[in-house]
């Protein structure tokens, strides 16, 4: 996509101008922890350089939805909900943690694996990644696969972990998050 054509583009979802001087703030902030110093030429290098990075990788940050009609900015989420979301994923994995050892360690062992379907759609992309990559952060679960109508395949440690996976818990926080539908639904088992 053409440099003009994105700064134009009115299937932005969110102001542009927002993500880009979001965009450049957390770069000025970096590089100023980088370069460790306060003197007015590493500032000015500094801003020059949060500038320029912005102009130039702004648009490599921009993902179509499926249909090709809007374009999300990848890190288009809401600060305080991501801290929300970053510790109660944090708390989730020590959940996960604790039923992988107890099933593992137990006299006899409880692992019962199996893999486990259910349909979730949003139309921003990054809410499929990050949903499907906190499922395979967590401990007992993996994402297998995530096909176009929404349709993923986890597979579970124990039973436990498919519960977890099946409740909508984690769906629903990760379509909080990017400001989604809630649409979850189990899938049917194969007979």
């Amino acid at each position: 996509m053409e440099k003009q054509g994105v700064l134009n583009n009115k299937n932005i979802v969110g102001s542009p101008a927002v993500h880009k001087l979001c965009l450049a703030l957390v770069l000025f902030f970096f590089w100023m922890v980088l370069a460790g110093r306060t003197e007015t030429k590493f500032i000015v290098y500094g801003i020059i350089t949060a500038l320029v990075t912005t102009w130039v990788t702004y648009p490599l940050l921009l993902v179509p939805n499926k249909k090709g009609s809007k374009l999300y900015y990848v890190f288009g989420v809401s600060i305080p909900k991501f801290i929300g979301y970053f510790f109660w994923l944090m708390w989730q994995l020590v959940l996960a943690n604790i039923d992988v050892l107890l099933a593992t360690t137990s006299q006899e062992l409880e692992i019962d694996p199996k893999v486990v379907r259910f349909y979730f759609k949003a139309d921003n992309p990054m809410a499929s990644v990050v949903l499907a990559n906190s499922i395979t952060l967590t401990p007992g679960t993996v994402t297998l696969n995530v096909t176009d109508d929404g349709l993923y395949e986890i597979h579970a440690l124990t039973k436990g972990a498919a519960a977890g996976v099946l409740d909508g818990s984690m769906q629903k926080k990760v379509a909080d998050l990017y400001g989604e539908k809630f649409d979850f639904a189990v899938a049917k088992e194969d007979a």
